[in-house]
């Protein structure tokens, strides 16, 4: 099965990271995710900025040049960030803004509406989220407002999924990521949220699992194999993101 990794991160130490609420990260390199992944068919993907990489933009760009085309870059950037810059990130294959709600990092949620629909008017990039789905109540109007965001690791909790679910209805997608991350029944989540929306849900393999309770592994892959049919199973692997960052 053909995947486009819709979530994983690089961490390259010759560049800026920094310690995250008591957290540091390992080294991950492009050479790393490379030789991970070299038994699955990786056919394109998103790096996404963590939290413990604040706005620094160089190890993306570096990231981006070695993994080539088919991948693209999930960014934070400051809210005063020019719209040169952004177009310039636009242009070596950025294609979303990150907020890290969950473990900061990134710009305040104050900034959302505005921020989001810059961007979005300016290069078309959608916007994500990385937020437990019980607080999704207190921005969902702003988020119903926005042309295009998604929520990373399938909103976390139990708690909020149906707050996720009515979103989902809307249009806002989701990242089928970091499963050992969630309080909630992966397997079940994963039907609801495809029978919400088929074009919603977007795998990724969120490695190198940062902070996670377990690593990520090929029974990820073979949960959503064993959950729905080839055609659905191509949608979840690679359809919706490639489509999504539009690669």
């Amino acid at each position: 099965m053909k995947i486009f990794d819709a979530h994983f991160h690089i961490i390259d130490f010759n560049y800026e990271v920094k310690e995250n609420n008591g957290y540091m990260p390992p080294s991950y390199l492009t050479e790393d995710y490379q030789e991970e992944t070299q038994n699955m068919n990786i056919a394109g993907g998103a790096i996404v900025s963590g939290s413990f990489q604040g706005f620094d933009q160089q190890y993306l760009l570096k990231a981006l040049s070695d993994l080539g085309p088919e991948f693209c870059g999930v960014t934070q950037l400051p809210y005063n960030v020019s719209d040169e810059e952004i177009v310039s990130l636009n242009d070596k294959g950025v294609r979303a803004l990150r907020f890290n709600v969950k473990r900061g990092g990134s710009e305040d949620l104050a900034h959302l509406s505005d921020f989001a629909k810059r961007v979005h008017d300016l290069v078309g990039w959608h916007s994500e989220l990385y937020i437990d789905s019980k607080n999704l109540p207190d921005i969902e109007e702003t988020i119903l407002s926005l042309p295009a965001v998604s929520i990373d690791h399938l909103g976390l909790s139990k708690e909020g999924l149906p707050n996720l679910l009515r979103l989902v209805d809307k249009g806002v997608h989701v990242k089928a990521t970091g499963f050992s991350r969630v309080d909630l029944n992966v397997q079940d989540t994963l039907k609801e949220i495809y029978q919400a929306n088929p074009d919603a849900l977007m795998f990724g393999t969120d490695l190198p699992s940062t902070r996670a309770p377990k690593r990520f592994t090929s029974e990820d892959i073979q949960l959503v194999q064993d959950t729905f049919d080839e055609a659905a199973a191509h949608k979840i692997f690679y359809q919706n993101a490639k489509e999504w960052y539009r690669k």
